[in-house]
């Protein structure tokens, strides 16, 4: 893990979305309350019943969420990316952690304490309801997954995460290459799908020329006929 001086922590805050309308002076006060440093390809960054200390920003890499069953089957919640944070629901609540998080790239990341992150909340308001939204933001995420598993098939869901970031108007593209962020086991189960099942579903709409697969790459030649599947 590498350390730097406050001056860079700073700067590092100051590009993300979370942070970036606050004034000198109370970024550094976060950053006197942060540490930064990087981690590995694969690294846990904490495990279920591990103590909740603050929360982390993913500055570069990659991270997912999860937690593992008795058996030993694992069960990806999230996957997060560069500008988002996690931890931060723990972290009011005053309990360890209920899931582990694990790099899925080599990461950079910032780790903001509890005490910190609390005198600013008391200090501003404004900075508070920056947060609520934030969390409120990833429940409403996690009622839309909740929704979809039970009331969407396999074949819905993946067409759903393909056009995840189309915009509401398709017209102007009529076709797009999306690159799968992570291995498809991972994606899988973060759609509560095996990857046998992924993989199969992926195979019937290459078959019929929705799609076509290279590896990571999925080209979509014809993004309104996806759309009729994603209903």
């Amino acid at each position: 893990m590498n350390t730097t001086q406050p001056s860079s922590i700073e700067k590092l805050l100051a590009n993300t979305p979370l942070f970036s309308a606050l004034a000198p002076a109370e970024l550094s006060r976060f950053a006197r309350g942060s540490r930064e440093f990087h981690a590995t390809k694969g690294e846990m960054l904490f495990h279920r019943g591990n103590p909740c200390h603050g929360f982390h920003l993913i500055v570069t890499g990659q991270v997912k969420i999860g937690f593992t069953s008795p058996q030993g089957s694992e069960k990806v919640i999230e996957i997060l990316g560069p500008g988002q944070t996690f931890g931060e629901a723990l972290m009011f609540m005053d309990k360890p952690y209920i899931v582990f998080a694990q790099t899925l790239a080599d990461s950079h990341l910032i780790h903001l304490s509890k005490a910190t992150v609390f005198e600013e909340l008391e200090r501003d308001p404004s900075f508070a309801r920056k947060m609520i939204a934030s969390l409120s933001m990833r429940l409403h995420q996690l009622v839309q997954d909740v929704e979809s598993y039970s009331l969407r098939s396999g074949r819905e869901r993946i067409i759903g995460y393909l056009l995840r970031d189309m915009p509401d108007s398709p017209e102007t593209t009529n076709s797009i290459t999306v690159t799968l962020p992570t291995s498809k086991g991972t994606i899988a189960s973060r759609l509560n799908l095996t990857q046998e099942h992924f993989s199969r579903i992926l195979h019937e709409l290459s078959e019929e020329g929705l799609i076509f697969v290279e590896r990571r790459n999925i080209r979509i030649p014809d993004i309104k006929k996806l759309l009729v599947f994603d209903k």
